[in-house]
């Protein structure tokens, strides 16, 4: 997508172990669904990124179905789901109903995403639904402050960082997550962020006040432009698993050595148990 220049960055991208020590607690892992639906889970805690959506394009991973309902239903192990974030409200990340649907269901999950998305929520049921209670709309523009949460022992932040594809698509509110579970593992979900540094220099000092465990951008930011420098350097992220890689995995990506999800059930790691 963003050409065919191949960065080599096995020292710091590499494949994570899944390995851990064999006492204290059992460390994070996250678990692919489809496209860049991630579930982070470490002991207690659960957070899903950009977990349904309508359309692939023919393109991209869906969510397999039976995976979907069990997802849907809160059925193990999509129980107890603490947050869902939205990156932005594309159709292969965002479907309104769907979310309200879930949110009807789970009463204790809540929402984060763009303001956008919770507008065309709005449209979709009653404004004044008691789900609204549970969602955090972030109506951040480009090169604002960061806004930061706390849901239990969950801390978030947010980061609005232009959709691929700039400044073409500069309309739509893309949101990088870092958020930080209770036992103090960090993990970051970059939705369809453009990979051009001046995007994310103008951030410096969030991205260092926070070592982040495991990135996961999306996969073009290992092919090219300032992608590869980005996550090595800038974003103080320990390494980077990427997303939103086509069914038909592209030649250059393999060929980069760079890490990646792209079957639904895979698992990785996020950082090693104590």
């Amino acid at each position: 997508m963003f050409g065919k220049t191949i960065v080599f960055l096995a020292l710091t991208l590499g494949h994570l172990s899944a390995a851990a020590h064999e006492h204290g607690h059992t460390g994070a892992e996250a678990t692919y669904l489809g496209n860049e639906a991630i579930m982070v889970t470490e002991d207690g805690a659960k957070i899903l990124f950009d977990p349904l959506f309508p359309n692939g394009f023919g393109i991209y991973q869906m969510v397999p179905s039976d995976m979907r309902s069990a997802l849907m239903a809160g059925e193990a192990p999509y129980d107890n789901v603490d947050a869902i974030f939205v990156s932005h409200m594309h159709a292969d990340h965002f479907e309104v109903g769907a979310v309200i649907a879930y949110l009807e269901r789970h009463l204790e999950t809540r929402l984060y995403a763009p303001q956008q998305a919770v507008e065309l929520m709005k449209v979709e049921t009653d404004p004044d639904s008691a789900i609204f209670d549970r969602v955090i709309g972030i109506g951040l523009e480009r090169l604002d402050t960061p806004e930061t949460y706390t849901l239990g022992d969950i801390q978030i932040d947010a980061v609005r960082i232009p959709h691929a594809g700039w400044p073409g698509r500069a309309e739509i509110s893309n949101l990088v997550f870092r958020a930080t579970l209770p036992d103090g593992t960090t993990v970051m979900h970059m939705g369809d962020a453009d990979p051009n540094l001046v995007h994310f220099e103008p951030y410096e000092d969030h991205w260092n006040a926070k070592r982040t465990d495991t990135a996961f951008p999306p996969y073009w930011f290992f092919l090219g432009g300032d992608g590869p420098l980005i996550l090595s350097q800038t974003l103080n992220a320990k390494t980077a698993v990427g997303v939103h890689v086509p069914m038909v995995v592209p030649a250059d990506l393999i060929a980069s050595g760079a890490d990646y999800l792209s079957v639904p059930g895979e698992t990785r790691a996020v950082s090693d148990a104590d």
